[in-house]
């Protein structure tokens, strides 16, 4: 997977060091692949592989922020509104944006406070 415009949007990476700005990018995109192959194996959205990679998503944003319940739900809702975000996760797979959502929306209400 290529440059992820979804982690370029996400941050001012003006105050990080190119390397760090390619080692994000490469984080989080190694994160959607592995929720796109989530989607492409036909896992429910509370699996055991959808949930880790949903856990490896809100630990990335740890390093810029720390959301709770409802502004993790909230970003992921960005997925699924006509945004840039969800362009381009349906862009990787069709209804990746949704599968995300939906997975958020479990990890947030089970995990988070």
């Amino acid at each position: 997977m290529g440059p992820n415009p979804v982690v370029s949007a996400s941050y001012d990476g003006a105050s990080y060091t190119a390397e760090q700005n390619s080692q994000f990018t490469a984080e989080f995109s190694a994160i959607t692949e592995k929720m796109a192959t989530s989607l492409d194996q036909g896992l429910e959205s509370d699996s055991v592989e959808m949930q880790s990679a949903v856990r490896e998503h809100y630990e990335f944003c740890l390093k810029f922020w720390t959301p709770d319940r409802e502004t993790f739900k909230s970003l992921a809702m960005s997925y699924v509104l006509p945004t840039g975000y969800r362009d381009t996760y349906e862009a990787v797979r069709p209804g990746l944006g949704n599968y995300i959502y939906a997975a958020v929306c479990h990890f947030a209400d089970t995990e988070l406070s």
